[in-house]
């Protein structure tokens, strides 16, 4: 079979081959799913860069965390699921339920987990999930990490968003396009940011309530509170460092400011703004398998369909981390496999 792999020690998208492999059998507890379709995530880029968690991988290693397919064997013991379901892989293998915790596990794409790059890959039978039934392998593809994130940062926690709230968005990319469309199947109000014109008409059509340019508005988050009418019960704060003055500046009075992102690394992180109007910051890393069972079936009731920018095949992966990387951006990167 065909697997993609990222060599040990490597720091440079140059160091992933296209591997030919025996084709793997599942063991007791396990199920073997045939690959269809992958995503890419911004994890997914530094790590074959030799970034992700400050080093570099010390062994060969299959990429992406997100796929999708169908169980083509099932190990002994195997009895929720059977040959022919539609499934796919939950990004932290062991995180069933309830808040993150430290027994949660591998996380697929890195080390020592596997990845979900190659033709068949074999994971436990509690390490996926059945797709959503509205949606095909490509769209399903998409919601390991960016859907499970962005249902995390609006739905999980303590103050889950509901019709009425103010939701803020930051750019076009697979977690927040995901987070403006649960937000407004939930009935949230959601204002969303770029530094395109051209991008917030899309984002407008998708049902945007509000948009901010922030190249020429520089103090978005003011900008963001005053349409609110005084701050956002909610930031999905993708940026990071570089961002969350912004998001800080946004939010509420006893609002919560959702941070996922490490897109910034360099910026005004002073939480001191956020004790005025008693609002939070919660960490998000991705989520559970319970999540993705949710979002899942979140996504059916509302017909949701997640945004697929481009879709390349799977000898093009260097070409499909390239324009993941471009300013023209919009929504998810896909393989199909």
């Amino acid at each position: 079979m065909r697997q993609w792999l990222i060599s040990a020690g490597s720091t440079t998208l140059d160091h992933l081959r296209l591997n030919d492999a025996a084709t793997p059998s599942p063991g007791r507890g396990e199920v073997a799913v045939r690959v269809r379709a992958c995503s890419l995530n911004y994890r997914d880029q530094i790590i074959p860069l030799g970034l992700y968690m400050g080093k570099a991988v010390e062994q060969d290693t299959v990429p992406l965390s997100d796929g999708a397919g169908e169980i083509v064997a099932v190990g002994e013991g195997v009895t929720a699921l059977g040959v022919g379901d539609r499934v796919a892989g939950i990004f932290f293998q062991d995180w069933m339920d309830g808040p993150p915790n430290p027994g949660m596990g591998m996380a697929l794409g890195a080390p020592p987990a596997p990845g979900m790059l190659q033709d068949v890959v074999v994971l436990p039978e509690h390490g996926v999930v059945k797709l959503a039934g509205t949606l095909d392998f490509t769209q399903a593809a998409c919601l390991p990490c960016a859907g499970v994130t962005a249902w995390n940062a609006l739905m999980e926690g303590p103050r889950p968003v509901k019709a009425g709230d103010t939701v803020l968005v930051l750019g076009t990319g697979g977690v927040s396009l995901l987070a403006l469309q649960i937000a407004k199947a939930a009935g949230a109000i959601v204002i969303a940011t770029s530094s395109s014109d051209e991008k917030l008409e899309r984002v407008k059509a998708m049902g945007a309530d509000h948009v901010i340019n922030y190249r020429t508005t520089p103090e978005w988050g003011a900008e963001a509170a005053r349409l609110a009418g005084g701050g956002v019960d909610k930031v999905v704060e993708v940026g990071g460092a570089g961002t969350l003055k912004q998001s800080i500046a946004a939010v509420g009075f006893a609002g919560e400011i959702a941070l996922i992102g490490v897109l910034t690394r360099e910026g005004d992180t002073n939480p001191h703004g956020l004790m005025f109007k008693g609002a939070s910051i919660r960490g998000i890393f991705v989520g559970s398998k319970g999540m993705a069972q949710r979002l899942n079936a979140f996504i059916d009731a509302h017909a949701i369909k997640p945004v697929v920018d481009r879709t390349f095949p799977m000898e093009a992966l260097k070409e499909a981390f390239a324009y993941q990387s471009s300013a023209g951006l919009f929504g998810k990167v896909a393989i199909t496999l």
